[in-house]
């Protein structure tokens, strides 16, 4: 590594959290900032902060070495791996062996040194807390402690200071005082946050009993931070040493080494006695769902998130679990964090839970409510009919909604009047087993309330609760079977500039003691089925399952479709090509079955049939009329050759001619339309499809009835359904044909369109064989 020689000097303005392009300001999207330059600089608490600057070579190997450390040492490693345009970067920032821990357990807290680095902060932290008015007691234990115990709420406090009352986050406050700067946007509180602290604010009535050495709070101060930049290819370290005043002494931290305690994970292979690996047995969460909807049924609640916890034992190491859940689901909250006393946490989670940075505006705070999800498709096909399914889901869109509106309600109590807007709504974000809709609110804090209010204000998410707020959040204490401990909360970076930066602790695996713990909420509304609120939170659980289970497993980012067996093999087709646009998808498709395919135009055709031979021969779609092609010729040459013959479209068009049948011009064109099909007579073509489902039609004319005698019709239009082309729907339209006693047969859709299943556009082909 190179260190960065350039020294600035103190005093600077006050320094944005955004970029100016051109111009013209831009987010950060939570990425760190470019890279800064050395400096040594003072807090607004006098302490002296000297930062060295030092360039990476290889951020991928120093990444991989750090999170392998993180399983031994404390730290956290945050890394997002999902972009999304004016929301989400990449980036990752890490560190071990930090010098100091704040720890927290409801109202009593504990500082720690972690090293000797750590003890020159005790004395300032020490008197900053001791002049604390939300501080109850104070006082340094040994030399490498200070606990104490905040106050409890007292009098009257207006909704609009709520932010304000006594906390742990008072203490927190009271150390980004001391180091309060905006010469530097990297340091600051690393940590996590747990879901009870937001009984500091809200008077919830506890009825689960609490494992007294469950932590709230760990947060650490670190001294040596990787620093990586995805997007914009650049990686630095930042290393500091600080020097405080207290009694009468300068302490520094300079010439200190920076080792801490190391404790190696101890994986587990067997469940411990009394832990089930699944804390509800099937069908019990459902049950829970009848009770939530007798809430929204008297107006006691609007929506309800309920979760579950599902266990295994953690044979992988928490790093492999890490980058195990960065390759299979990226995500813009990722993080591996080592809490000490073997518990660690590990996650990839979707949603923003606050984030806070400064612009020419003032400060500017925003979320992403996440409410709404449908499983991924096999392929982009599908998951654009999943996306237009939950997009027209009314259940899914209520759901965003109160949410949002919630959300915009906590933003308001301290945000400028007419700041607050929604800037995104319902928007897809795709991650690798679900599907989400978003929405994306803003708002700019009053000058009397900092990024730190704006957490508090959001605790927690209406996304993890329900609304209104308190009385689901009783609820939820009523009917889980146990603590969340971390989850519902969040993580992430509360940092000595202003800025915030956090996620909702989501699709997270908590390791304790070895045994992996994953719990997984579903978001309950009055519409809600009580079995598909249960399998929602399977499925959000499983990914990080599978991650615990099997970290080194190779990913396949969405299933994919089975491909067809080659059936067809030594098959040869003559596809005649009537001037179509499709035709050589149509043959792509015909090659998926294993047979050697000649596409021909039909000016060709005659010259090239009888020497070829073929056991079928395809009559493509096409423009205009049968008669602009001579179609009818064409098959009359095919009969006499007795070939098998397969028509698309047009092709269905021509044999219906050809047998004496006519034909209609529909009232409005069908081009590029889906339209459900229903099978009349399998025949052969349908003989393994089910009996209804969507294709794309391209088309003007069609098949009128009668048809000739010695066609049968095999599928239509499904009846009663209206489906855009004019004609009344208790006469649906012919979609497919097969010839009483000869090998012919034939579509009115398109088989190889993206708007019909590749599966069944195939296995149609497939079955053309046995005509």
């Amino acid at each position: 590594m190179k260190r960065d020689s350039a020294t600035d000097s103190n005093g600077s303005a006050k320094r944005a959290r955004s970029y100016a392009v051109g111009g013209k300001e831009l987010p950060s999207l939570g990425a760190p900032s470019a890279k800064p330059r050395s400096q040594t600089y003072v807090t607004a608490g006098q302490v002296v902060v000297i930062s060295e600057v030092l360039e990476v070579e290889d951020p991928l190997t120093e990444v991989q070495e750090l999170s392998a450390h993180l399983d031994r040492s404390r730290g956290v490693l945050l890394s997002s791996s999902y972009e999304y345009p004016g929301r989400y970067g990449q980036w990752s920032l890490g560190f071990v062996d930090p010098p100091v821990c704040l720890e927290a357990w409801s109202r009593k807290f504990r500082i720690s040194a972690l090293n000797c680095r750590g003890r020159p902060f005790l004395p300032t932290l020490l008197e900053a807390l001791q002049a604390t008015p939300a501080v109850a007691a104070v006082q340094k234990v040994g030399s490498d402690k200070i606990e104490g115990e905040v106050k409890q709420t007292e009098g009257y406090f207006a909704e609009e200071d709520r932010s304000k009352q006594p906390s742990v986050f008072s203490v927190v406050r009271a150390i980004v005082n001391i180091f309060e700067s905006h010469e530097d946007s990297h340091l600051g509180l690393y940590g996590a946050f747990g879901y009870d602290l937001a009984f500091q604010f809200e008077n919830i009535k506890l009825h689960k009993d609490r494992d007294p050495s469950q932590r709230d709070l760990v947060m650490y101060i670190p001294d040596n931070m990787l620093i990586i930049n995805h997007q914009m290819q650049s990686a630095w370290r930042m290393k500091y040493d600080f020097a405080f005043a207290a009694g009468g002494k300068i302490l520094s931290t300079k010439g200190m080494h920076d080792k801490g305690p190391e404790v190696h994970f101890k994986p587990r292979t067997q469940m411990p006695p009394g832990k089930d690996r699944r804390e509800l047995k099937p069908g019990e969460f459902a049950k829970q769902v009848d009770v939530a909807k007798e809430k929204f049924k008297r107006g006691d609640l609007f929506e309800a998130v309920l979760s579950q916890t599902f266990r295994e034992p953690c044979k992988a190491r928490p790093s492999e679990v890490f980058h195990c859940l960065q390759r299979r689901n990226p995500s813009p909250y990722g993080f591996l964090m080592n809490l000490g006393e073997e518990e660690y946490l590990v996650g990839a989670s979707p949603e923003m839970f606050v984030r806070v940075e400064s612009n020419l505006k003032g400060l500017r705070v925003e979320t992403c409510p996440i409410s709404g999800t449908i499983r991924r498709g096999k392929d982009a096909l599908e998951d654009a009919e999943n996306i237009k399914t939950i997009l027209a889901d009314p259940k899914e869109e209520s759901e965003i909604t109160m949410c949002t509106d919630v959300d915009r309600n906590d933003k308001s109590r301290i945000c400028e009047h007419g700041s607050v807007q929604v800037i995104g709504r319902r928007q897809i974000e795709l991650y690798s087993k679900l599907i989400h809709t978003v929405d994306h609110v803003e708002g700019y804090l009053r000058p009397e309330f900092d990024a730190i209010d704006a957490f508090l204000v959001h605790t927690w998410a209406v996304t993890v609760c329900g609304a209104p707020k308190a009385w689901a959040m009783q609820f939820v204490e009523e009917m889980e079977p146990s603590q969340r401990c971390w989850y519902g909360a969040s993580v992430g970076h509360v940092a000595f500039d202003g800025h915030l930066n956090t996620g909702l602790t989501l699709r997270t695996v908590r390791i304790k003691e070895g045994v992996a713990e994953v719990r997984a909420g579903a978001t309950l509304l009055f519409d809600s089925v009580p079995e598909s609120e249960e399998k929602e939170t399977e499925l959000k659980a499983s990914a990080c399952l599978n991650a615990v289970r099997n970290p080194h497993d190779v990913p396949s980012e969405v299933p994919r479709a089975p491909s067809l067996v080659q059936t067809q093999e030594n098959h040869r087709v003559v596809l005649i090509d009537f001037e179509d646009s499709f035709v050589h998808t149509l043959a792509n498709y015909i090659r998926q079955t294993g047979a050697t395919v000649t596409t021909v135009r039909h000016t060709q055709a005659e010259h090239m049939l009888a020497a070829a031979k073929p056991d079928l021969v395809v009559l493509s779609p096409g423009p205009g009329r049968p008669t602009d092609f001579g179609v009818s010729k064409h098959i009359e040459r095919l009969l006499t050759l007795g070939c098998r013959i397969f028509g698309v479209c047009l092709g269905l068009q021509s044999i219906v001619e050809h047998f004496g049948g006519r034909l209609g011009q529909l009232p409005l064109p069908m081009h590029g339309k889906p339209t459900e099909v229903q099978v009349r007579e399998p025949g052969t073509i349908f003989k393994t499809l089910p009996s209804s489902f969507v294709v794309a039609r391209y088309h003007s004319l069609y098949g009128l009835r009668p048809l000739p005698e010695c066609l049968l019709e095999t599928a239509t239009v499904m009846p009663g359904l209206s489906s855009g082309d004019g004609i009344e729907p208790d006469k649906p339209i012919l979609m497919g044909i097969q010839h009483k006693t000869l090998p012919i047969a034939a579509v009115q859709f398109h088989p190889e369109s993206i708007l019909t299943s590749p599966e069944l556009g195939v296995q149609m082909l497939v079955n053309a064989f046995s005509l």
